[in-house]
């Protein structure tokens, strides 16, 4: 197995499920940082929104965005794909429902027709896990392994 698809293997275990994310967007020069909850699956992250959200209007002027959470870090681009009811997106809507069980219909109305899946294709990021980071090349389909720990004291709630 490659060094990628050993990265690839370990970004499924670690952001295959509902993982929270800060979604950082850039509309023109002012920046602005949303928490979100997103799904990981073949290279790309996937969020459920409404068209007219702050984050949508942003990925209209500028579609470049970055994810971050617990160190973990990630660029890309971001894509509304369509609404969940679209048949393209019947498979993932399956996937999302399934993935975001506990919330998905208690804060998503798939009858309004301003709900939209976000798709972000990763261009490049860091993760890391059991001593090992990985420093990898989406596009390119590379990855860097080192050793890594995580040694930032988070405060207790």
């Amino acid at each position: 197995m490659s060094k990628y698809e050993n990265a690839m293997a370990v970004m499924e275990e670690l952001f295959s499920k509902d993982c929270t994310f800060a979604l950082a967007t850039s509309n023109d020069t002012r920046p602005s940082v949303r928490m979100i909850d997103t799904y990981y699956e073949n290279g790309s992250f996937y969020v459920v929104t409404y068209a007219g959200s702050g984050k949508v209007k942003d990925l209209e002027v500028n579609n470049k965005v970055a994810l971050c959470s617990m160190g973990y870090r990630f660029e890309g681009s971001a894509f509304v794909i369509g609404h969940p009811l679209d048949p393209e997106n019947s498979r993932i809507r399956e996937t999302l429902i399934q993935v975001f069980e506990p919330w998905y219909f208690k804060h998503n109305n798939e009858k309004d027709e301003a709900m939209c899946y976000v798709k972000i294709d990763l261009e490049s990021g860091f993760f890391y896990k059991d001593g090992t980071g990985y420093k990898v090349d989406y596009v390119n389909r590379t990855a860097e392994t080192f050793p890594f720990v995580f040694d930032i004291v988070l405060p207790e709630d």
